[in-house]
């Protein structure tokens, strides 16, 4: 898998929602992981809720929706993130993107292994645009 590049929305409490309107508007292939599924979160109330939901449509666009945590900030307006996202193929090609878009910005997590296998990152640059990296672990 190259290395792609999509939006990532997020949302309050209605990601789940938002991510079947947009499926009825698209098609293709929808999935979906809850915070519970992950364990990523202990509040009870976050259990069910959109962790990562991912669009691919037969015309080839690819949308990434999330629920934002109780803990987080949310502001509506200012919901929307570019994803960066690839297999372990371009994991040098990604690494290099997130060197060079987290230089001088503000880093939230680092590019690290995250609970799903994968290598993930989330920065703020220093133009105050939000980047997600996510380098796919091996296939199992």
């Amino acid at each position: 898998m190259s290395a792609r590049l999509n939006p990532y929305i997020s949302f309050r409490d209605t990601a789940r929602q938002a991510m079947d309107f947009y499926h009825s508007v698209f098609g293709g292939e929808l999935t979906r992981s809850t915070f519970g599924e992950f364990h990523a979160s202990e509040d009870p109330a976050e259990q069910d809720k959109i962790m990562h939901s991912m669009l691919e449509t037969d015309s080839g666009f690819t949308l990434m929706v999330a629920d934002t945590p109780n803990g987080m900030d949310y502001n509506q307006g200012a919901n929307i993130s570019v994803s960066l996202s690839g297999g372990q193929d371009a994991e040098s090609e990604l690494r290099g993107y997130w060197e060079k878009l987290s230089d001088g910005g503000n880093v939230q997590e680092q590019l690290a292994q995250a609970p799903w296998g994968d290598f993930f990152g989330m920065c703020t640059d220093k133009f105050g645009i939000n980047w997600l990296v996510n380098i796919a672990g091996p296939q199992s």
